[in-house]
């Protein structure tokens, strides 16, 4: 028998050519050979069930993704094998009849295997695997029932084979546009389930399929990253200008003009060296958890590169994915925390002053109670009185400190304590009534305007 077919059934993995070759003028062989052609395929049509065996058996050997999909779905991949070739083989017959329903079927089957997650390789290799079984069982029939008409075959194969790459065109075309489906509603799905944990709305039942989703443990430390200011590259990720250490992981989310980073922290902390107990008592022993803790954090912060301008708050750590909601609010109460020139706060350094911004109408009313004796003062005498208090408080009371910061002598600043003490009422040696000036003057800087 003359070799007019690549050998049995190894067709070439790889994309098909998507542009179909010109049309041509038949010349007088070429319509025998599509008589031909014909009467082959409607034997082939009637050998049906056993050409889908073989192609069956043949994709089980030669492919291990459809060989884990047989012994899933047998009888589902049988069906649709045989129901490919039928229409394929249909429309080499009558391709005005079956065309279109050929292409439906192919579509189908591109957005299914894209959604079983086969490997476009596969599926195309596939293909051409089904096109070169029927072209050499095309030949094989001609070869044995009419062996003086097998070199007409050979006008027509490069039209089956076209026919054949065309419909692998179709196949790859559906393919793709499933896997972009799928990516947008994997995409879509992740973010919501990383606003429902950020939210605290994620349901105990739903964690497990969200950490699974994330890549996140269901048992393991958070921290939550709040950003604002920081400008968002036009044509980038989306995500702010904000660097961190190498090998930080982080989930982001962008929640109107705060960006948001899930940052897991392991299953422990690190381990923190405790000073001994000087005097026995259980009071001088440090947890070892938050020390570690805490010096994790802060070198997560010291790790940021942060952009002029841009405020970061870094939550304190929570236990549990179900906790990365107040953990989220813990950072947006840090991020509040930040002076308006920008930079990064830890919450577990400024939990004072966390306490003024979670209550910011307590705050505003402590800082009018304490401080609104000074507005009665011309703005330029009441400025300075602040700037020195604040700075004194800065130096822990030392007068001579405070005095070096704002290049004054120390009495300077002694005497304009007691101009405060005495406009206010309050006395700044008095523990509780320093604690309540730190924070009115914590109050008025972040709750101005």
């Amino acid at each position: 028998m003359p070799q007019v077919v690549r050998s049995r059934i190894r067709a070439p993995h790889g994309p098909p050519p998507v542009t179909p070759l010109p049309h041509r003028a038949r010349s007088l062989a070429d319509r025998e050979a599509v008589a031909v052609l014909h009467r082959a395929a409607r034997v082939l049509l009637d050998r049906l069930p056993e050409l889908t065996d073989r192609l069956v058996e043949a994709l089980r050997e030669q492919e291990p993704t459809y060989r884990a999909a047989m012994e899933a779905e047998p009888t589902e991949i049988w069906q649709e094998v045989h129901h490919s070739l039928r229409h394929n083989v249909a429309s080499l017959i009558q391709p005005r009849e079956f065309r279109e329903a050929a292409h439906r079927t192919s579509r189908w089957i591109g957005e299914n295997r894209a959604e079983q997650g086969v490997p476009l390789d596969a599926v195309m290799h596939a293909f051409r695997m089904g096109g070169a079984m029927v072209w050499q069982d095309l030949v094989d029939d001609t070869a044995r029932r009419h062996p003086e008409d097998t070199r007409l075959l050979v006008h027509v194969a490069a039209d089956v084979w076209n026919f054949v790459d065309e419909h692998c065109a179709v196949v790859a075309e559906a393919y793709r546009q499933a896997e972009r489906r799928l990516s947008w509603r994997r995409e879509n799905q992740q973010r919501l389930m990383t606003a429902a944990l950020l939210d605290g709305t994620a349901r105990i039942a739903d964690l497990p399929d969200a950490a699974a989703a994330l890549e996140l443990p269901v048992q393991g430390r958070y921290a939550v990253l709040a950003v604002a200011g920081a400008r968002r590259a036009p044509h980038g990720t989306g995500r702010p200008p904000l660097s961190l250490a190498d090998g930080t992981p982080a989930l982001w989310y962008t929640a109107g003009d705060v960006d948001l980073a899930i940052l897991p922290l392991g299953t422990a902390p690190p381990a923190a060296d405790a000073e001994p107990p000087r005097d026995g008592g259980p009071e001088s022993v440090p947890d070892p958890g938050a020390v570690g803790s805490h010096g994790e954090l802060a070198s997560l912060a010291a790790g940021l590169t942060v952009p002029p301008g841009a405020r970061v708050g870094v939550s304190s750590v929570v236990d549990g994915l179900a906790s990365v909601g107040d953990a989220r609010r813990l950072a947006e109460t840090a991020l509040r925390s930040c002076p308006a020139s920008g930079g990064t706060v830890l919450l577990d350094e400024h939990l004072p002053t966390a306490l003024v911004v979670s209550s910011p109408g307590l705050g505003a009313a402590l800082a009018d109670r304490v401080l609104g004796p000074l507005d009665r003062l011309d703005p330029a005498d009441r400025d300075v009185l602040i700037e020195t208090l604040t700075a004194w408080l800065d130096s822990d009371g030392s007068a001579q400190r405070a005095g070096a910061r704002l290049y004054c002598h120390r009495n300077t600043v002694l005497n304009r304590m007691r101009r405060f003490e005495q406009l206010t009422g309050r006395c700044l040696t008095r523990p509780s009534d320093a604690v309540e000036v730190s924070l009115a003057l914590a109050a008025r800087r972040l709750l101005a305007g």
